[in-house]
């Protein structure tokens, strides 16, 4: 069983927030889960998430941007983002280091949190490897608006999973991206899936949506092995 959460605080620059670091017995690796722009770490998808992987041998650290823990409702713009993902990221080193754990660490996001760690990561943000919950490639109904530029080029390791109803990604446009990426980036698909990876006409609580993820994530990494 996953241990409780460690609660903690980040500092970066004058700004604080709010982050939940959950380690099972000697882990495989670590995930650090950013939230999406509508909805903080504590959301129940997000915890469902990193419950299912703390429970196949993952550590998490999941986290509120800045943003979110002032209680704004516009999302932080890409550098004060981009500077809270690398200092999550430095504080799920520092408690891996604390406890012995040598395994890779990895950047997810939901959406939003996603984006932004991609963004990061393409600006020199070390991390093992990128997995991506819904990946917001244009505003719905704006699909000549990409948000793929950075990612090309990028060799870190990358998981897209998305629902084939996104209406943030329309899928053959979102397939042509990761195959330009290259073998690098791997798509795979959650068939009816939403935005929120709801399926219609399948009734399931919204932490046991996120809990579904959870094993396409671990099987990714374990694929990938233990460098980084």
């Amino acid at each position: 069983m996953p241990a409780a959460d460690q609660q903690l605080t980040v500092t970066v620059s004058d700004t604080t927030f709010s982050a939940a670091y959950l380690r099972p017995a000697d882990p495989t690796a670590t995930v650090v889960v950013a939230h999406g722009a509508g909805a903080g770490m504590d959301h129940p998808f997000l915890r469902g998430f990193t419950d299912a992987l703390n429970g196949l041998g993952l550590a998490t650290l999941r986290f509120n941007f800045p943003y979110r823990e002032a209680g704004r409702k516009f999302p932080d713009r890409p550098p004060a983002a981009i500077a809270a993902w690398r200092a999550a990221m430095d504080t799920a080193r520092a408690r891996a280091d604390a406890n012995g754990d040598s395994g890779p660490v990895w950047a997810a996001g939901k959406s939003f949190g996603g984006r932004m760690a991609s963004m990061a990561v393409a600006e020199g943000m070390e991390a093992s490897g990128l997995v991506y919950l819904g990946y917001p490639l244009h505003a719905p109904g704006k699909p000549e608006k990409l948000r793929d530029e950075h990612l090309y080029g990028m060799t870190t390791p990358m998981l897209f999973l998305q629902g084939t109803r996104d209406n943030f990604a329309t899928p053959g446009i979102l397939a042509d991206v990761v195959a330009r990426i290259g073998s690098n980036a791997v798509l795979q698909w959650v068939e009816g899936g939403d935005h929120s990876f709801a399926v219609a006409g399948k009734k399931r609580a919204t932490d046991e949506v996120g809990a579904s993820l959870a094993a396409a994530v671990a099987a990714f990494i374990a694929a990938q092995g233990s460098g980084g």
